[in-house]
């Protein structure tokens, strides 16, 4: 691993958060602070590149359930330059492991940020 690589990897993302969790990281600075760093060391913990990781982060939401956190890797992705085909895809792929209902679900979400129908 590079130093540039860990270098961009340990400093939080500037990110903007939707609600409450806006709200939550202005008045706990500090435990946000350590989320923060948090996801910075899982990320750097291993070879996967950062298209990688955020296209697993995006499965991993729609897997776990979370319309709020698929919302939010889907959000990130676009701004890193992923395209929809490509987010669209990460919920196709769930069809076989999670089932038609939850991949839809999923794909519902995606398409919340990427504005698709």
């Amino acid at each position: 691993m590079s130093d540039e690589r860990s270098d961009r990897e340990t400093e939080p993302p500037e990110i903007s958060l939707p609600g409450v969790a806006r709200h939550v990281s202005e008045e706990q600075p500090a435990l946000w602070k350590a989320f923060q760093a948090l996801g910075a060391a899982s990320s750097a913990a291993g070879p996967l590149d950062e298209k990688s990781r955020r296209l697993v982060s995006l499965a991993l939401a729609v897997g776990a359930g979370s319309e709020g956190a698929t919302h939010s890797h889907a959000r990130r992705a676009m701004g890193e330059g992923l395209s929809a085909d490509e987010l669209d895809h990460v919920a196709l792929l769930a069809v076989t492991t999670l089932g038609w209902p939850q991949a839809m679900r999923g794909l519902s979400w995606i398409r919340d940020v990427t504005g698709r129908t």
